[in-house]
């Protein structure tokens, strides 16, 4: 192959412009899943409640129901007296009909009497006899009741549009009878690392100038927590007619295309070219304002948003974390992304940046202290000893000692 000198990048844009505004259209299909495996899952429809939740008004408080305005004015020196009319049963409608003047012993969770608008806590009165009740305190209406529609009327949308489920929606979505729903498909993402030095990881012995694909695993992960379903591309050498191969044979089966190594300047930056061999739209960037993880490359071939990364292996993760993440999360249906932990604490001590940038620093944090980690973009080290990582902004020259800096936490 012919010595091919360096190329400029082109098409270089700030992270929050691509952040922004690089949003493919491309969503996965619906599939049925059981409630019990929809933990994290994306809902594809709306799910409204079919009926009002919880169905009747119960009690939250074990005491005794009543009639509110039996008990107004009501006081330890001055109580009010009620004749106790029976026992509402756990998991049985209603039995008795509340009189003026009466009270009902009553559970946690037990249906309200008709008649009854209140339930008193136990602590709050005292037996006069085995069957009158003294009250000390006055009750309002709606006190310890749960109304019958109080958590979701008929219609109610149950949960969120866009956002994971979590484990409180789905106890929600099971108190409504829902069994099964549909979600979006997890989007099958495939990942390509690219270099003549690499083997696959389970090379047990090195020969001089090998190096086992660290990139394609820590991206596999990362595709998995962004809820996508990875797929391995395999390792291609450096070549463009190979690379523009393996790219095209694996488009069709995507919903996310991502290749490592390739995408910095220099004789061997082939995957711009085979990228823009998948057809249009095409290259939406080649380069980002981003420190580290400069040579990144986003496009689109059809509606599949194609992610060309570096090949270093932190550079690698860097960028997939930042960007690669979110647009995993995208076509998958997820809108609304679960916040990522954050912690704030100072700095010990000065971070240099250029103005005009983003660059990721990682760090350590302990005792309110943030330690930055600094060393080379190939080292992983440097990651797998991070508590998290700092930004600092585009605009900034860095970041001084003592300052109170936000970081984001590795989960």
């Amino acid at each position: 192959m012919a010595a091919r000198g360096p190329r400029e990048f082109f098409a270089v844009r700030p992270v929050s412009e691509a952040l922004s505004d690089f949003r493919p259209a491309r969503r996965t299909g619906p599939e049925r899943v059981a409630l019990a495996d929809a933990l994290g899952r994306i809902p594809a429809e709306p799910i409204v409640a079919r009926e009002p939740l919880p169905g009747f008004a119960r009690a939250t408080v074990d005491g005794y129901a009543v009639r509110a305005a039996d008990t107004y004015g009501a006081s330890e020196g001055l109580p009010a007296y009620l004749d106790l009319a029976g026992e509402a049963l756990m998991g049985r409608p209603p039995e008795i009909d509340l009189r003026p003047g009466g009270a009902v012993v009553i559970a946690t969770g037990a249906p309200l009497p008709n008649g009854a608008d209140a339930v008193v806590m136990v602590e709050h009165t005292q037996a006069a006899t085995a069957e009158l009740i003294e009250v000390l305190r006055p009750a309002a209406p709606g006190d310890g009741v749960v109304l019958a529609d109080e958590d979701a009327a008929a219609g109610d949308s149950l949960v969120a549009p866009g956002r994971p489920l979590r484990a409180q929606d789905i106890g929600m979505l099971a108190a409504a009878g829902v069994d099964e729903l549909s979600v979006h498909a997890r989007p099958r993402v495939t990942i390509v690392s690219t270099g003549d030095e690499l083997v696959p990881p389970s090379t047990s012995e090195l020969e001089p100038g090998q190096v086992r694909d660290a990139v394609g695993p820590g991206l596999a992960a990362l595709t998995r927590r962004a809820g996508g379903a990875p797929l391995a591309g395999g390792i291609v050498s450096d070549d463009r007619e190979a690379l523009t191969a393996t790219l095209a044979r694996a488009l069709p089966g995507s919903d996310v295309l991502v290749v490592s190594a390739g995408s910095s300047v220099g004789a061997r930056d082939e995957t711009a070219a085979a990228v823009a061999a998948l057809g249009e739209p095409g290259i939406w960037c080649h380069g980002l304002l981003l420190k580290p993880g400069k040579p990144t490359l986003l496009a689109e071939a059809g509606d599949v948003p194609v992610i060309g990364l570096p090949g270093n292996p932190r550079s690698a993760l860097v960028v997939f974390r930042l960007l690669g993440v979110p647009i995993v999360r995208l076509v998958g249906g997820c809108s609304h992304p679960p916040a990522e932990p954050t912690t704030r604490a100072r700095l010990d001590r000065h971070v240099p940046s250029a103005a005009g940038r983003l660059d990721i620093v990682q760090v350590s944090v302990a005792d309110g202290v943030v330690r930055p980690l600094f060393g080379s973009s190939s080292l992983l080290s440097v990651m797998t000893g991070a508590d998290g990582f700092l930004c600092v902004p585009e605009p900034a020259t860095g970041l001084a000692e003592g300052s109170e800096v936000e970081v984001t936490l590795y989960g």
